[in-house]
């Protein structure tokens, strides 16, 4: 879950500076008259506060978690990490991603970058110590699953879409109001700074249930990511590493950044649209129902 919750609130804090910013210097600030080019500048604004967050992603990842990327194994299980990852990665048909540690008594996992053969995989201590290496395994495969799946580049353009609409329709609807409230009609030129706060309102409410969507990408790309850790590790290994982490879902959850839940290996057990995971019970039930002899 640490890949995404990371992603978004950089993705929110770009949005929000560029919008303040833009704002400031007159850009793009028409009061939605002009429906076609309020259009493609919410998705240009958009669309480049979403790539900046994923291009970002893994420093933003390191430096959050305080991950400890292995140039050089020091020790027996560092030695073991390195290879089995680059053994999973290659089975994956990807290049070996970067791999650390992060300081985190909790077990738990996250794989993050813009590019799969550029990544960034990177295990808890508490995971390192309470799993045994079987387990550890099916969890680097998961984390290998939503790299080799390019789930961080297809959140970045779900999320791109989402800023435009969300900033689109705030403008839209943010004008409409401002010209009832105050009788405006929209020809004199400027913005209101009644308009703006509204907008910025507008677009933290749509920005709140546009969340929605991200929350269900999140959850369906969990169910690959777990099909791809029973295919490279075994489905039995990628059961019992759910079935461990089960009673850690919380506690780890909360030690992560908020940015880096969605895509972390942890379900967050929680029956809620809102949700990044699916629950653990769900996805243990796919997992046994899941035809591996499929292609």
């Amino acid at each position: 879950m640490m890949r995404i919750v990371l992603f978004l609130m950089t993705n929110l804090a770009v949005m929000v500076v560029a919008g303040i910013v833009l704002s400031i210097l007159g850009v793009g600030a028409s009061n939605g008259q002009d429906l076609l080019g309020t259009l493609i500048f919410c998705f240009a604004i958009g669309m480049t506060g979403s790539l900046i967050s994923l291009f970002m992603s893994k420093w933003i990842a390191k430096k959050s978690s305080g991950t400890r990327v292995i140039e050089t194994p020091t020790n027996a299980t560092e030695q073991w990490l390195m290879q089995t990852t680059a053994r999973l990665a290659e089975k994956a048909g990807i290049k070996t991603p970067e791999v650390g540690i992060f300081p985190a008594a909790e077990p738990n996992a996250f794989a993050t970058g813009w590019n799969k053969n550029a990544a960034l995989m990177a295990v808890s201590v508490g995971l390192l110590n309470n799993l045994t290496e079987d387990e550890v395994e099916a969890v680097i495969a998961h984390e290998i699953g939503h790299i080799a799946n390019g789930d961080m580049v297809t959140l970045a353009l779900i999320q791109g879409v989402v800023n435009t609409f969300v900033m689109f329709f705030a403008r839209i609807i943010g004008s409409v109001i401002d010209n009832m409230l105050f009788k405006r009609d929209g020809q004199s030129g400027g913005v209101s700074p009644t308009y703006f706060m509204i907008r910025m309102v507008l677009e933290m409410v749509f920005g709140f249930l546009a969340s929605l969507i991200v929350m269900w990408f999140s959850r369906y790309r969990e169910y690959r990511a777990d099909e791809a850790g029973a295919r490279l590790a075994g489905r039995q290994s990628m059961i019992n590493a759910l079935l461990r982490l089960q009673s850690g879902s919380a506690g780890t959850q909360a030690m992560l950044p908020k940015e880096m839940q969605a895509f972390a290996i942890n379900g967050f057990n929680v029956k809620s649209l809102f949700s990044t995971h699916p629950s653990i019970e769900q996805r243990v039930k796919a997992l046994q129902e899941l035809n591996l002899n499929q292609a």
